[in-house]
C-alpha cells in the first residue's frame, strides 16, 4: 500500500501539524511533499512562499521522514500536467461545492481561477502515485472524496488508469484547537504572533508561556467535556496526543488547572525540542537538505511518470507508443 500526503506552506507549522501529520508520515515507500503550488490560489508574497517552502521541507526531514520520501511539489511537473487532464474530467458543479471556494472565493471580486480548480491539482497529487491511503485532517475529507469521484469517472470513461484512494483519518490530533479560542482549529495560517498557536520553531519559553495562558473556564473542575469545557478538553487532548494517553482517563489525574497546564507544557516540549534540535542541525547544512530533496524529487518524477503517460494516452493526446 502506498501512502501520500502534502502540507501547504500557508504559514509556519504548528503542534497540530506535527501530531496530526508529520508524526504519522512513516511509510518508507510513501510520498510526502510541500504543496507549494496550492499556496498560490490566493494573493501571496513570493519571498515568503520560498522561505516557508524551505522551512517546511526541512522540518519534514527533521521529523524523521524516510529518505527519498520528501519533495517539493513544484519540482515534479507531472502534478500540474495531470491536474489539467483532471480539470477536463471534472464538473463545474462539483468544484463549486468545495468548501475552500465557497468560503474564500465564490461571489468575491478578484477570485483567482486556481482557487476554483485547485481540487483537481489535489486529485492529481493523490492519483499520480497509485495512492491507496491518504492521511489528512478532517478539513480535507471533501477533497479526497472528489479525488475518488474523479478517479472512478476517469476509469469508467477512459479505461482503468487510477487507483481509487481511501481516506485515512487522524484519530485525535486532528481535533487540536487554538489555545486562545478552543472552539477553533489551531492553524498554521494564523498570524505568526497569534497567542493561541504553538509553532514548531517557537522558543521553549514562548511555548510554555502560550500553554500556561491557555483559555480555560471558572468552575475549576478538570474533566473532558467538549461542549461545556472546550479549553480544558483541548488541553487534555493535547496532553493525550503528546503522551499516547486517553484524554478522559487523564482528566482524573488533575485537581487544578495549573497542574494540568504545567504537564501539558512539559509534554509539548518533550515532543518539540528534539525536532527543533534536528531542524537546527539540518538548517546548518543546506547541502544535505538539497540532496535529500533532490532524492525525493527524482523518485517522485520516476514514480509519477507511468500514470501521467497512461492518462495522456487514455484521453487521446498521444499514441500508445508515447
Amino acid at each position: 500500500m502506498t501512502s501520500l500526503s502534502g502540507i501547504t506552506p500557508s504559514g509556519r507549522l504548528t503542534l497540530g501539524n506535527h501530531l496530526g501529520a508529520l508524526r504519522r508520515f512513516t511509510d518508507p515507500d510513501g510520498f510526502y511533499f510541500v504543496a507549494n503550488q496550492h499556496a498560490m490560489t490566493t494573493r501571496h508574497d513570493p519571498r515568503r512562499l520560498r522561505t516557508l517552502t524551505r522551512e517546511m521541507a526541512t522540518l519534514m526531514l527533521a521529523a524523521g521522514l524516510p529518505p527519498g520520501t520528501v519533495f517539493v511539489q513544484s519540482d515534479v511537473p507531472a502534478h500540474a500536467q495531470l491536474a489539467y487532464l483532471l480539470e477536463c474530467t471534472s464538473y463545474v458543479g462539483e468544484l463549486s461545492r468545495m468548501i475552500q471556494y465557497k468560503e474564500k472565493g465564490r461571489g468575491r471580486p478578484m477570485t483567482r481561477a486556481s482557487l476554483f480548480t485547485y481540487p483537481c491539482l489535489m486529485a492529481a497529487d493523490i492519483l499520480l502515485y497509485g495512492t491507496d491511503r491518504v492521511p489528512v485532517g478532517g478539513d480535507q475529507d471533501q477533497h479526497v472524496e472528489l479525488a475518488r469521484d474523479v478517479a472512478i469517472r476517469f476509469n469508467r470513461e477512459y479505461g482503468e488508469t487510477f487507483v481509487v484512494p481511501q481516506l485515512q483519518k487522524a484519530a485525535l490530533a486532528m481535533r487540536i484547537k487554538d489555545l486562545a479560542n478552543p472552539t477553533a482549529k489551531m492553524s498554521k495560517s494564523d498570524e505568526d504572533n497569534a497567542v493561541g498557536t504553538i509553532r514548531l520553531l517557537d522558543p521553549p519559553d514562548v511555548i510554555r508561556r502560550q500553554v500556561m495562558r491557555a483559555v480555560t473556564d471558572s468552575d475549576g473542575e478538570v474533566r473532558h467535556d467538549e461542549e461545556n469545557k472546550p479549553g480544558i478538553t483541548n488541553l487534555l487532548e493535547i496532553l493525550a496526543a503528546c503522551t499516547d494517553g486517553d484524554p478522559v482517563e487523564l482528566a482524573g489525574s488533575y485537581e487544578t488547572y495549573g497542574a494540568l497546564k504545567s504537564d501539558v507544557a512539559d509534554a509539548v516540549l518533550a515532543v518539540i525540542e528534539p525536532l527543533q534540535k534536528e531542524y537546527a542541525r539540518l538548517a546548518s547544512d543546506p547541502g544535505a537538505v538539497d540532496a535529500a530533496l533532490a532524492q525525493g524529487r527524482d523518485r517522485a518524477i520516476e514514480a509519477s511518470a507511468p500514470r501521467l503517460r497512461a492518462a495522456t494516452v487514455a484521453m487521446g493526446l498521444a499514441g500508445s507508443t508515447m
